[in-house]
């Protein structure tokens, strides 16, 4: 990303009044108050000049949260009505949550559904893709429950459009027969999100077997249509995000104070810590077996992972990920099959992400999860997250599902947006370097890395 002469200013100038204000509100300076009002608005004008001219949703989400922070704190009255745009978003993100994972499911299990064309790489690829997203889950799991970072947020009730049931305890017979649906209309209208997930794995392994290739392929077509427009469905909705996040930061804020911010800051440094140690202990010791130079291996990866976290899309990474592992010695035609299904059942960084970030909001709605509810839930998780990987907006969409399925405040997710954009980078940065790893893997469990020579593998 270039920046001009007039964007450092800009930046500049915005940091200093962020820094200021900060100061100010830590009481470790002073400063007049209506001299740092009209600091704050300043900021939202540079905010939104920037965005305007990088014409990034990025920027604009962060523009959105900078100002709902200060409508919500020099205009608490009127804050209180912006809770609307928040019902608003809301209302469509969950409107979308059946139709995108119906499609992307059924296109990830009948569009490669072919065994004697993938071979042995198709059940190789599940299960290490299975195993290494449990890890990911799991470690998730592990860091939310140490750092109990969503413990003592305070999101008012005025600002939380679902209201907290309480659930009778259910047997072991009663938990499993929930999983499967007996309608999926029903499903669908009760938000039952793994209900849903059961019937879109049952209806692509239908697909599949269906022996009449033309009809198979009208309705892999129908589904694959389906998931394009969803997808394109889902961008048309994130354009709504930075008002829905106005609105709802604006209510916390006019509500709350600056407090709950704090407590976003520790789900990110939790995020990153997480990442951090799944690289280690979960990527480093594969690549060791697979007997690769990690310095070889970091230097071939750099370049699509800087792109993944820079874009915060691992879409974008693609095309440079499929040509740089195909130069470090894996196979085109493994490379070809396992780096394009990872991307849609292996997604390490979301995956891990989506632990944690589900056992936060639980925490800062003051439920006590037990360990098998969550464990009910990673297994849940598990299933929502597989085919999204190219979706702006993927993971809030999942975690709204889970929100119905395990009746959690919604509001405490949308409040999380205002940091989403610096964990998107980060986990998109995992996933990509989860999916390069299993090619490498795939290829070694295959014999074949690294690669001898040939015109086929090269560019």
């Amino acid at each position: 990303m270039k920046f001009n002469k007039e964007s450092i200013l800009f930046f500049f100038i915005a940091l200093v009044i962020i820094l200021l204000n900060a100061l100010y509100l830590l009481k470790f300076i002073y400063f007049d108050p209506m001299a740092l009002a009209i600091s704050r608005w300043l900021l939202v004008f540079i905010m939104s000049y920037i965005s305007y001219k990088r014409k990034s949703l990025t920027w604009w989400t962060f523009t959105g949260m900078i100002a709902g922070a200060c409508i919500g704190h020099d205009f608490p009255l009127f804050a209180k009505n912006l809770d609307v745009l928040s019902k608003i978003f809301i209302r469509l993100i969950k409107c979308i949550i059946a139709p995108l994972l119906f499609s992307t499911l059924v296109v990830g299990i009948a569009g490669h559904s072919n065994l004697k064309q993938v071979g042995r790489m198709g059940w190789k690829s599940i299960l290490y893709f299975e195993v290494v997203t449990t890890l990911a889950l799991l470690i998730g799991l592990v860091a939310i429950n140490i750092t109990q970072a969503g413990v003592g947020l305070v999101i008012p009730d005025a600002n939380t459009t679902a209201t907290i049931a309480s659930v009778e305890k259910q047997d072991w017979q009663q938990i499993i027969l929930h999983i499967f649906p007996e309608n999926i209309a029903k499903s669908i209208a009760e938000g039952q999100i793994l209900e849903i997930v059961v019937f879109s794995i049952l209806f692509g392994i239908g697909l599949a077997l269906v022996k009449n290739t033309a009809r198979k392929q009208t309705m892999l077509s129908f589904t694959e249509s389906l998931s394009d427009v969803m997808f394109k469905f889902t961008d048309v909705i994130m354009y709504m995000a930075p008002l829905g996040i106005m609105g709802a930061v604006a209510v916390t804020v006019a509500k709350s104070g600056i407090a709950p911010f704090y407590f976003f800051g520790k789900l990110v440094l939790t995020l990153y810590v997480a990442l951090f140690v799944f690289v280690v202990v979960v990527f480093i010791p594969i690549l060791l077996f697979c007997k690769v130079n990690l310095l070889k291996f970091i230097n071939a990866i750099s370049e699509p992972v800087t792109i993944a976290f820079g874009t915060a899309s691992s879409e974008a990474a693609l095309p440079s990920a499929l040509e740089n592992l195909i130069q470090f010695g894996v196979p085109r035609k493994i490379v070809s099959f396992v780096l394009p299904t990872g991307y849609s059942f292996n997604l390490d960084g979301t995956t891990l992400y989506l632990a944690l970030a589900s056992v936060f909001v639980a925490q800062a709605a003051g439920l006590n999860m037990p360990l098998s509810t969550q464990i009910i839930m990673m297994l849940t998780l598990m299933l929502t997250s597989k085919g999204v990987a190219g979706v702006r907006g993927a993971s809030l969409v999942i975690l709204m599902g889970t929100a119905a399925q395990f009746q959690l405040p919604e509001k405490i997710i949308l409040a999380m947006l205002s940091v989403d954009a610096l964990m998107d980078m980060g986990r998109t940065a995992v996933n990509v370097t989860g999916n390069c790893i299993a090619s490498i893997f795939i290829a070694k469990w295959e014999g074949e890395f690294p690669a001898i020579s040939t015109d086929d593998n090269k560019i």
